[in-house]
């Protein structure tokens, strides 16, 4: 049911956990299935410095999360923002038609995290 790599980022999630003091939060939930996410960023220059997650749900859920903080770590908000739903379903060789919600989640949870950096830092473009 799951590729190598979606099993490889729920057994071994990367980023988990949180940021004190973090730059921006997003946190976006489906009501349907429970999944909960929580995406941390730093920001400096521009660049997501570093990025942490804390997720509650099941194993796509974690995984997605997992992989859009590999994705988005490094690059600049601009580019980060334009990471979706297909992007994470992607890089992890694919999720079932059923779990590509979780997909949406990460993406939807990082671009939060960015929105709120911008409104607290008052750049948004």
């Amino acid at each position: 049911m799951y590729s190598e790599k979606v099993m490889d980022h729920f057994r071994n999630p990367r980023n988990m956990g949180e940021i004190p003091e973090a730059d921006g939060i997003g946190t976006v939930g489906n009501p349907v299935c429970g999944d909960m996410m929580t995406v941390y960023i730093k920001v400096k220059d521009n660049r997501i410095d570093d990025i942490k997650f804390k997720t509650f749900g099941c194993g796509a859920a974690i995984a997605t999360s997992s992989m859009v903080t590999e994705l988005a770590k490094g690059k600049t908000l601009e580019e980060a923002e334009k990471i979706g739903r297909s992007d994470v379903a992607d890089s992890l060789g694919g999720l079932p038609k059923v779990k590509m919600h979780c997909s949406n989640l990460a993406a939807d949870a990082l671009h939060a995290a960015i929105e709120d950096y911008e409104k607290h830092k008052g750049t948004k473009r």
